[in-house]
């Protein structure tokens, strides 16, 4: 057994149950959607080294959108010697669908019963070695939140064998005899079920990539049609619907419903979901968390700063006025911004977004922004990327890949990337919650918020089309451990120190190359073209195209422009509220530029770029006519 499969709906628990047997590698929350792409990891089973991999959530193994496609073509490839299907336990009835179509496809199976507690919160008691000997395969029970079952789960993989397939009406059965009989020679070689191969093209489903050269033969067309003109619907409704009754039978054999327990998260939708009061509640939300960073963020800096920033000055004159010396000072610069200025605002906000996502407030944040996207032709899943969009951008973009719809994607990763990303919110905080207040940060997150829709609104005219339904599960309240949050801050953190301040060190050090060389002059220059209609120094034109790069350059290169880390002495307050709601909007950093030019071709991707420059001006204008109120 080399590599083992964890396979789930969405929101089951799979990313945490991965970070649980491999360590913190993947972020898990508390909304379904968040794993677009294979996560893998090494473990050990046995005693033996082994292969994880985490596939996004997915309810079925037929068609859907690219991210379940990924799932189900790594499932058919031949490269998996173990599944572990991740059910969400107070869910199971429905969960139970996915795990017959896992007993079709034949791979060895073992059944990991997750969420035990609240099942148990929702009155459902589950037998689950009832369920073990019906599917013929180990079932065990986890809650992986909590390492609950974990080493259990890891003895019964050994164990996996292939899951008995679920039996359907006589009709269907000779529906999938009849094509079973046809393609049984030509899968033969592919390692796949002929019943598996047979079902999926009965239910209109293209063939497996192992299989792709398979057509529909005179035989298999005759079987399609007879089951249809049989039942008077589409194959693949019978299909189907012959799953869910067999899913049904099955939970309604091993699983027992009693009363549901009513205790504080029940009472917290009454508010929270409230029709009225849920708005007034979410400002308040997002105004303590603004006000939390502002004040951990301000006291950090404080503490930090000035150390920090008479080290510099020190190691300046110390270091004479030569240019190697100058590059040194200059690296030396980003290096302690990054400490002094990045990290105090970085660290609090990453810990409360990474709360609000655990506790399952975001989704009901989305639920309650259901109106709005309403109206700009978004609808259900848009509002994933959205979600995610808050901590990063590129994730957010990738997870446009959950939308069946090209239109759909074209225009959510559009506006996903104007969405504030933590290196945004780094600019938000750092300048205008320091020196303006964080009522003034709260202020353009709800702009934002606004341009978002307006903007979208455009984009419907310009790609109309129906959006989707509303498709997005609102998951349980949850307190999670400490040591979760902590390693969901840890991942999103070590982008910052991998990536981001090794870029803040070289950039800072070749700001001073340009500072010694005299060319920050003709590149101030030649940013007019931006700073002179925002009405924003000159000097700040070089910080604004660096911050393509990362969003937290844009604010650390202006300390090193204006020479100074108080930027009161250099921009006005109007300036800064310009200078931060410009840099809310415009392009995204290279990594999300890359992302969008995958995901949506290069073309496409430069017509996002000139779409949100041309908006964070229109912005940074109107901000200007705001600030000379201030």
């Amino acid at each position: 057994m080399r590599r083992i499969a964890l396979v789930g709906q969405p929101n089951a628990g799979k990313s945490t149950l991965f970070n649980a047997l491999v360590g913190y590698r993947a972020v898990a929350s508390n909304f379904p959607g968040t794993t677009v792409e294979l996560l893998r990891g090494k473990g050990l089973v046995g005693g033996r080294p082994v292969e994880i991999v985490d596939l996004p959530g997915t309810y079925s193994l037929l068609a859907g959108d690219r991210a379940e496609q990924v799932a189900r073509d790594f499932l058919t490839s031949g490269e998996v010697d173990a599944v572990v299907n991740v059910v969400d336990a107070s869910l199971l009835g429905r969960s139970l669908e996915l795990t017959l179509e896992l007993a079709e496809l034949g791979l060895p199976l073992v059944v990991c019963l997750n969420m035990m507690d609240e099942a148990q919160h929702k009155g459902i008691s589950i037998d689950s070695d009832a369920l073990a000997e019906l599917l013929g395969v180990p079932v065990v029970e986890t809650v992986a939140a909590r390492g609950i079952g974990l080493k259990r789960l890891l003895s019964a993989i050994p164990q996996a064998r292939p899951a008995r397939p679920p039996r359907y009406s006589a009709d269907v059965e000779r529906a999938i005899s009849r094509v079973e009989a046809a393609v049984e020679s030509v899968t033969e070689a592919s390692g796949l079920p002929p019943r598996y191969v047979a079902i999926r093209l009965l239910s209109g489903d293209p063939p497996p990539k192992s299989l792709a050269r398979i057509g529909l033969s005179g035989e298999m067309k005759a079987a399609r049609e007879e089951l249809a003109r049989a039942r008077g619907e589409d194959p693949a409704l019978v299909l189907s619907a012959e799953r869910h009754a067999a899913a049904l039978r099955l939970f309604e054999r091993v699983a027992k419903v009693g009363h549901a327990r009513v205790g504080w998260r029940e009472r917290a939708d009454d508010l929270l979901m409230h029709p009225l009061l849920a708005y007034p509640l979410l400002a308040l939300i997002l105004f303590a968390l603004f006000w939390i960073v502002f004040r951990v963020g301000g006291i950090l800096e404080g503490l930090l700063l000035p150390p920090l920033e008479g080290l510099s000055q020190g190691l300046a004159s110390l270091a004479g006025g030569g240019l190697f010396s100058q590059l040194l000072v200059g690296a030396f610069q980003g290096l302690w911004a990054g400490v002094a200025i990045v990290l105090p605002y970085l660290v609090p906000f990453l810990f409360l977004l990474a709360l609000l996502e655990d506790v399952g407030y975001l989704p009901r944040v989305g639920y309650l922004m259901d109106a709005l996207m309403h109206r700009i032709g978004l609808h259900g899943k848009s509002v994933i990327p959205f979600l995610l969009g808050y901590g990063c951008s590129v994730p957010a973009v990738l997870a446009t890949r959950i939308l069946e719809d090209e239109r759909d994607r074209l225009v959510t990763a559009a506006l996903a990337v104007m969405v504030p990303c933590a290196g945004r919110a780094i600019v938000v905080f750092g300048l205008v919650g320091r020196y303006l207040g964080p009522g003034w940060a709260l202020f353009l997150y709800l702009l934002n918020l606004v341009v978002i829709g307006v903007a979208g609104w455009v984009l419907k005219r310009v790609f109309p089309g129906a959006g989707p339904g509303l498709i997005l599960e609102i998951p349980p309240y949850r307190l999670p451990a400490l040591r979760t949050l902590l390693g969901k801050v840890w991942l999103r953190l070590k982008d910052f120190v991998v990536v981001a301040w090794p870029l803040l060190v070289g950039t800072s050090a070749l700001f001073a190359l340009i500072e010694a060389l005299g060319w920050t002059g003709p590149l101030n220059a030649g940013a007019r073209v931006l700073t002179w209609p925002l009405g924003i120094p000159a000097q700040a034109g070089v910080p604004l195209v660096f911050g393509i790069l990362r969003k937290e350059l844009s604010l650390v290169m202006l300390t090193q422009a204006f020479g100074t880390a108080d930027l009161s002495l250099a921009l006005s307050q109007g300036q800064m509220l310009v200078f931060a709601g410009f840099v809310l909007f415009y392009m995204p950093c290279l990594a999300t530029q890359a992302a969008l030019g995958r995901e949506l071709g290069w073309k496409r991707t430069a017509l996002v770029l000139l779409f949100t420059t041309g908006i964070a001006l229109l912005v940074g204008l109107l901000l200007r006519g705001v600030a000379a109120l201030i």
